[in-house]
Parts: structure tokens; C-alpha cells; sequence
């Protein structure tokens, strides 16, 4: 295992202070600690090459999980090891294995063109000039970035800047990068093509540990998750674990044939059967559960009720089932 996380917990003090100028002058004498549990109890562990997904809620301990494994913050209790390294207490030698890209925030300078940065992070970690050629050469050819690397990067657009930041993270050529809305506010074309280097980088062996609030990076991109929920880890395990956590249901989208009744105007009588949605009087969607019914059998039952056009059978949408587990597991936090 790359990443090895044992009860790793992170605490933090803070004072309750009413409301008012009363309450202030009190505060000023005396003050009620009340410790915040961040996170709390967390342990797992990441398989080299792996490319892990991190979810939760706002305000869940995603961002302080990733900050300890960096090695920005130190945990209050527990224990983290990273390619052998302990992140917080090794960090002058830790850094230089891993990389990063938090899509709100850049590592490149802004009046200056990304290949000025780039040369920066070459001096940075003493990366030899032959290499540094060639890692570069490389990843522009795999981003297709072409001359932009040499225009100033406030005159970048956004999915241009982050191929440049991706190269930025890229070029001292770390075994963990941790990405942070990697595709946020990218267009799909963008998306794609970040999506696809992530894809090839993890090929030649690079680990990825992905936090993200979209859904569709998850489904791409991730084979491990694990999803936080108050600060307290609520699920570890792969995406067809995930997809089996509200049971081994499909959804059913239906078009009816025109003048027929059917279904729509009366309750399923189709065993582990519900009807979730009704688009129009002859289209309706159907959640079916097959550890009651097999699809076969559904299939089969639906056709003796009613006549259809057209069927299409869909996995449960990765949000429902996650907004499922968020709710099993105390609602979703508020604060980011």
C-alpha cells in the first residue's frame, strides 16, 4: 500500500460567544471551549497506481484529510504513511514526491507565461536539464498545448491554464498527485481531455487521489472510494460496491405505445417495482430491485400489462446513492 491511514483524527479548539454586547464583555473573562472533531477516527488504506476518489458533503473533512496527507497540517491523533514517508514530520523530503492540482487554486504565476513557472519548479527541485526537456516535451504532447505554454497566463483560458497546471505538478515526476476539482468550471471538451491524461499518467504508475464534488469524475476516472460525512469515514470500497450499497437495482426508462393505458394510470403491480418518475402520459421511469425480481422476469411481466415502444435499463445515477448515504449517515453539513 502507497497510503497508509491508522485512527488518524484532527481536532480543533474553538470558544462559544453569545450574541450581543453583554455576551462580548463576558467573553473577554471567561470563554467555553468546545473542541471541533474534523475528523474523526479515520483509517485506510490506497494501493499503489491506484486512482482514488475522496467524497463528502461541504464542511464533511475532505480538505483537512488531504492537508494532513500532504503534510500541511499535523494530525492530532493517529498515524499516516505515505510511500513511507510520515507527510508532516518528513515534509522537506516528502514534497518532492508528490505533486498537486486544486482546481481554485493555481501554482502558476499570472504576468508570467506558464514555461517561466515551469523552469522555476526545474530549479526548484533540481531537476536535470535533459529530463526537464524531456518530461516537458512529453507532457505538452499528451495535453496538446502547443504554443500556449509561451503566452502570459492571464490571457489563458480556463481549460488552457489547467493543462499548464497539470504539467506544473507533473514535471519532477511524483508517485502521488492529489487533485482537488481537477475539472471544475472546465467545458466538456476540457474535461475530457484532463480526464484522459489522468487516465495515462496512472497507466505509467502515478497514484491519484481525487477529491471532487463531480459525479462524472468519479464514475471516469475512480476505482477506489471513500466517502466522508462528519468528519467520520461512511464508506470505503469500489464503484460496484458503491453502486450495490442502496441494493442491485436499475432504473427503467419506458415509452408506452400511443393509446395505451397501461401503467400510467394505476399502480405497478410488479413485484420489487416502483414507479420514480412520469415524464409525459407515455413516458415514466421505474426503479426495479432484482434481488426481488430478476430483469428477465420484470421484462417479462411488464410486457403481459402493457405494450412499449422503446425500454432502456440504467444503473441508479452515482447522486442518488450517495445522497442516500449522506443521508443514512446524519444529512449533509452546510459549511464548506
Amino acid at each position: 500500500m502507497i497510503i497508509q491511514v491508522t485512527n488518524l483524527s484532527k481536532f480543533y479548539k474553538t470558544y462559544k460567544r453569545g450574541s450581543g454586547l453583554g455576551e462580548a464583555f463576558k467573553s473577554l473573562f471567561k470563554r467555553d471551549a468546545v473542541i471541533i472533531k474534523a475528523v474523526d477516527d479515520i483509517t485506510f488504506e490506497v494501493p499503489k497506481g491506484e486512482i482514488c476518489g475522496l467524497l463528502g458533503p461541504n464542511g464533511a473533512g475532505k480538505s483537512t484529510i488531504v492537508k494532513m496527507l500532504c503534510g500541511a497540517l499535523f494530525p492530532s491523533e493517529g498515524t499516516i504513511d505515505v510511500a513511507g514517508f510520515s507527510p508532516a514530520r518528513d515534509r522537506t523530503r516528502y514534497v518532492k514526491e508528490i505533486g498537486a492540482v486544486f482546481g481554485q487554486k493555481s501554482q502558476l504565476i499570472w504576468d508570467i507565461p506558464p514555461i517561466d513557472s515551469f523552469n522555476m519548479n526545474k530549479a526548484i527541485y533540481g531537476i536535470d536539464n535533459r529530463l526537464f526537456k524531456d518530461r516537458l516535451d512529453n507532457l505538452t504532447r499528451l495535453l496538446s498545448t502547443g504554443d500556449i505554454i509561451n503566452k502570459p497566463t492571464r490571457v489563458l483560458s480556463l481549460g488552457e491554464r489547467m493543462k499548464c497546471e497539470f504539467i506544473m505538478a507533473m514535471l519532477h515526476n511524483p508517485g502521488i498527485v492529489f487533485l482537488d476539482e481537477p475539472t471544475i468550471g472546465l467545458d466538456v471538451i476540457a474535461k475530457s481531455n484532463i480526464r484522459e491524461f489522468i487516465i495515462e499518467m496512472n497507466r505509467k504508475g502515478t497514484t491519484f487521489i481525487l477529491t471532487t464534488h463531480d459525479l462524472d469524475d468519479v464514475e471516469r476516472l475512480a476505482r477506489k472510494i471513500i466517502i466522508i460525512n462528519h468528519g467520520k469515514k461512511v464508506f470505503d470500497g469500489n464503484l460496484e460496491a458503491l453502486q450495490s450499497e442502496l441494493g442491485r437495482k436499475k432504473l427503467v426508462e419506458l415509452r408506452l405505445q400511443s393509446g395505451m393505458p397501461g401503467i400510467w394510470d394505476s399502480s405497478i403491480d410488479i413485484s420489487g417495482t416502483v414507479i420514480v418518475e412520469k415524464k409525459s402520459q407515455l413516458e415514466l421511469t421505474l426503479e426495479v430491485d432484482m434481488d426481488i425480481i430478476s430483469i428477465g422476469d420484470f421484462v417479462s411481466e411488464l410486457s403481459k400489462q402493457t405494450e412499449f415502444t422503446d425500454i432502456s435499463i440504467k444503473e441508479l445515477p452515482m447522486e442518488k446513492i450517495i445522497t442516500e448515504i449522506y443521508k443514512k449517515t446524519g444529512g449533509c453539513n452546510t459549511s464548506a
